[in-house]
């Protein structure tokens, strides 16, 4: 089945809600790559290390993780448009003000306030998407996921375009993209029916204790650590201009999604959701071993090439997030990136440290470390995720019109 078909009706074929919220969305994951390509000009420009400036991906995560817990907490009490418009005011107000930054502090700092609304956007979006669109959940999540793999492909061209200019556009540029969001989530969403039990900031805490979800969050906070690894320490290790490093991460960003949204899908259909992690993950592991130890040349094709497992691990992680348990799904999916974003605030910060502390090589053997220990989880919870997975496909395929899982 061609995956832009999914489930009853084409992902293409969706409500103006949907794709307002999903536009939206392209420029929230914008946000998280965006400043790539001028991390060095920002290091420059405000006479900062390479080990401070990767604290603008450490305090956005770090912020955005906590901030998982009060998603729910928010939306199931004003509604999932005044959370997303809540959300999308936070990004534009500190968007703004951190092209006015003076000191690398200051930067962080606004990067943190941003963090806090991308988590109450992002996490509502994924919600509201799938309550809205047309095709069942199976349609939603690749929708959601073509999103998050235009927004990570433009990120870094944005970044580079207006950062060739001055490292403050592409904060502005990004102000004002959230902006038009705004308005057009404004205009063309609906007010969403508020959940009849409110949620509770414990809630995505008590969803961790089930087993398959717990396994799902281990093993994506490991992945998480090799992806920003990868997104965060790589600008310094290419050591490039603008122009090229936006290149090459626009090239990676277009490999996710691709691998995203049309390989994962196909090939989780013929070897099993897991078989496809699992294996990804080992691959990916070995690709970042080479991008460490390899030259210049090896170094901008092992970045791209990660794309392609990034994107495939991307939309099994998220599959298995939404589904493996027996939670509400945006309870489901807070719970899980709480975990998995910590590992994507700590990975910016230790990998420039390790470099410190040993050289250039290691932070990518522990990156490699960490995908393999994430593919150990998968391995050894299969059983937990496998059992749990094939009891929900019966719910999910009465409840959606689709089988989430067919492994």
């Amino acid at each position: 089945m061609d995956p832009l078909d999914a489930g009853a009706g084409s992902i293409l074929r969706q409500p103006k809600a949907v794709w307002a919220t999903a536009g939206a969305s392209v420029v929230a994951f914008m946000g998280i790559g965006l400043v790539d390509p001028i991390l060095p000009s920002i290091a420059q420009g405000l006479h900062a290390t390479p080990s401070q400036v990767s604290l603008l991906f450490t305090s956005y995560f770090l912020i955005t993780a906590v901030a998982m817990l009060l998603t729910g907490f928010v939306s199931s009490r004003i509604g999932g448009k005044k959370t997303l418009l809540l959300g999308l005011a936070f990004v534009v107000v500190f968007a703004g003000l951190a092209g006015t930054s003076d000191t690398v502090g200051q930067l962080v700092g606004f990067r943190a306030g941003w963090g806090l609304g991308n988590a109450l956007f992002v996490s509502t979006a994924l919600a509201v998407i799938v309550g809205a669109a047309a095709g069942g959940s199976a349609a939603a999540i690749l929708l959601y996921e073509s999103a998050l793999g235009l927004g990570m492909a433009c990120g870094p061209l944005l970044g580079a375009v207006l950062g060739n200019i001055s490292w403050r556009y592409p904060f502005f540029g990004t102000a004002t993209l959230m902006a038009i969001g705004f308005l057009c989530i404004t205009v063309f969403l609906k007010e969403q029916p508020k959940p009849a039990r409110k949620t509770s900031i414990l809630d995505p805490l008590k969803a961790l204790g089930h087993g398959g979800l717990a396994s799902a969050a281990v093993s994506a906070f490991f992945y998480n650590y090799t992806f920003f690894t990868v997104l965060a320490f790589t600008p310094f290790v290419l050591n490039m201009t603008p122009y090229r490093s936006g290149a090459v991460f626009f090239a990676w960003g277009v490999l996710l999604a691709v691998f995203s949204v049309v390989v994962a899908p196909r090939m989780q259909e013929r070897f099993g959701s897991l078989k496809v992690l699992g294996g990804s993950l080992v691959l990916l592991a070995a690709d970042v071993l080479v991008l460490g130890y390899g030259g210049h040349t090896a170094a901008i094709v092992c970045t791209i090439l990660s794309g392609t497992f990034i994107g495939v691990n991307n939309t099994v992680y998220t599959e298995l997030a939404l589904g493996v348990s027996d939670a509400p799904r945006p309870v489901a999916s807070a719970g899980y990136n709480f975990v998995r974003w910590f590992a994507a605030a700590a990975a910016p910060y230790f990998a420039p440290k390790i470099e410190e502390w040993t050289d250039i090589h290691v932070p990518f053997v522990v990156a490699a470390v960490t995908a393999l220990l994430g593919a150990v989880v998968v391995a050894v919870r299969r059983r937990s995720l496998v059992h749990e997975a094939e009891e929900l496909a019966p719910r999910h395929a009465t409840e959606d019109g689709v089988t989430v899982f067919a492994n």
